[in-house]
This record gives C-alpha cells, structure tokens and sequence, in this order.
C-alpha cells in the first residue's frame, strides 16, 4: 500500500478506508471533532481498552507523522493476519497482550491549513490569513489559533507565564497554548479517549531530531527511562530532557501526570518542519524497528 500524498482530510480518510478494506482485522471509529468540525480518527489492532497509543500530527507542519504511523499500522495488522514476526516480535502475541490503537492526525485543521493555507481554513479563511500573515507553511496550531501541544493541564500555568514573557499573548501559528487548559476539542478528545480506554503506554509523534522525551515530574515511572532508552536505541535515536516551552503542557506531560505510566514524546527526523516527502521512506524504514518495539513493550 502506497502512503505517497500528504495527508490531507481527503488523503487520510482515503488511506483509512484503504486500510480497513485490505485488513478485516482493523477497526476505525472518530474519538472527537476538529474546531472547524473534521472528524478526528482512530485505528485499532486488537482490543484498544487497555492498549498502546499512538499519537501523530499535533502540530500541522509535522504532518510527516500522521504517515509513518498509518503505513506503520497497515504493516503491523498485515504480519497480525499472516501471523508474521517482525524483528523477531511475534505480532499476533503482542497485540494480543496489549492492542494497539493509532491517531494519525489530532490536528486535521492545522494539517489542512499548512498543506492547502488558508483554503484549509474553510470559514476561518480570512482569520488565519490574518493571524499567519500569509505564510502557512510553518502553520502548528489549530484553527483557532491554538498551539495544541501548549493546551493540556500539567504545567499549563507555568507554561502560559512563558509564552507572555516571550510576547505571545494570543492566537497565533504556534506557541500559543489557548485561553486554558484543554480549552481545545482535539485536546478533550485525546484526553477523553486515553481515560475512556484506560490506555498504560502513549507515544506522541512529532517532527524533527531524533530524540525521545520520556520525563515528566514525580510521576515518571521508573521502568520509562529504560523503556526509552531500549526505543532510542532500536533506531539511533538519543533520549533528551525537554527544555523551556517545550517542558510543560503537552500530551505526553499530560498522560504521565494524569495517569503516572510511560508516555513518550518522539520527534522523527531531522531536518526543518515541515520535512519533505522525499525523506519519507528512509525515516520510516530508520524508526520501523523502534515502532516494532514500542508494540511490545
């Protein structure tokens, strides 16, 4: 199954049904609405309750993500039904310990919006014209201008005092982490989703450096750091420690917080955002092994 156009609503959804066609096995329901009302998508493997979550497009210029993952998917429910090992994982084993669940794109807006510009605004056409003064290629937030990854709970104060001492005071193309905290539909989706499923292991996917982020305050667990470390490593990867605005209001800040079990911020690549379908293939085939591992671990 080829994954060669950039992921717009139409393209996702086309490479959804795609998937579900060729893989019986698969299931695919919509966790929440977009602001400008997109529905937002999740695949499973197995049973989700329970399971393993996959994060990707966040922010709408890393949309390089939200491919990796559905390609990711696709290969993972083909070795399932073909009872396949993939580096020496027995997939059908592991998703049967643990299902797996994959939310290509959390920010359909910001995708459209930095793929098609103002276009992909849809009503919101002229304000986001407005807010990004034409340049919507380095477009991260949703159609409210709001910087999702800024819009969860844990840190969020501390976050916002950040973003005021470096002149962000409103909506914006990125940075801007919203009125408060989950103030946002893909933010409660998300959040609602990783309760209602009582998910035990989240990895945030986005673009670029090759790094894993594991930490967050007194509720790491101990085995994370560990868990890090063996998925850095799968693929060359280093683990790091986030650093100013990026230290607080995330879904990964978020879920360890909430829930105290391993979550993972991943930035796949290395390059400027967003990175080009030609490094596509050999990112996917760099990261395939450490994916492979985050489904068993």
């Amino acid at each position: 199954m080829e994954f060669d156009k950039r992921p717009t609503a139409a393209n996702t959804e086309k490479y959804i049904k795609e998937i579900l066609s060729a893989h019986p096995c698969s299931k695919t329901f919509f966790i929440g609405k977009s602001v400008l009302g997109r529905k937002i998508s999740v695949l499973t493997l197995g049973k989700p309750y329970g399971g393993t979550l996959f994060v990707g497009a966040t922010h709408g210029s890393e949309w390089l993500t939200s491919l990796v993952l559905l390609r990711f998917f696709e290969e993972v429910c083909s070795a399932f039904e073909k009872g396949e090992k993939l580096y020496g994982i027995d997939i059908e084993k592991a998703i049967s310990k643990r299902g797996l669940a994959v939310v290509p794109v959390l920010n359909p807006d910001g995708v459209e919006i930095n793929i098609r510009g103002k276009d992909g605004a849809l009503c919101s056409a002229n304000r986001i014209d407005r807010l990004s003064g034409g340049d919507n290629i380095h477009w991260n937030a949703n159609a409210r201008g709001v910087d999702i990854n800024h819009n969860f709970g844990a840190g969020w104060e501390v976050l916002h005092k950040m973003e005021r001492e470096k002149g962000i005071f409103g909506p914006a193309p990125r940075y801007y982490g919203g009125p408060r905290a989950f103030s946002e539909p893909e933010t409660r989706a998300i959040c609602g989703f990783c309760s209602t499923f009582d998910i035990k292991r989240l990895y945030s996917f986005h673009s670029q450096g090759e790094e894993v982020f594991w930490y967050y305050g007194q509720k790491t667990p101990f085995i994370s750091r560990d868990m890090a470390k063996e998925f850095a490593e799968s693929c060359g990867y280093k683990t790091a420690m986030p650093k100013g605005t990026a230290a607080h209001g995330g879904l990964k800040d978020w879920y360890i917080e909430n829930f105290g079990r391993p979550g993972f911020t991943v930035e796949i690549g290395l390059g400027e955002n967003p990175l080009p379908m030609e490094d596509f293939e050999k990112i996917y085939k760099k990261l395939f092994p450490a994916l492979i591992k985050a489904v068993s671990m």
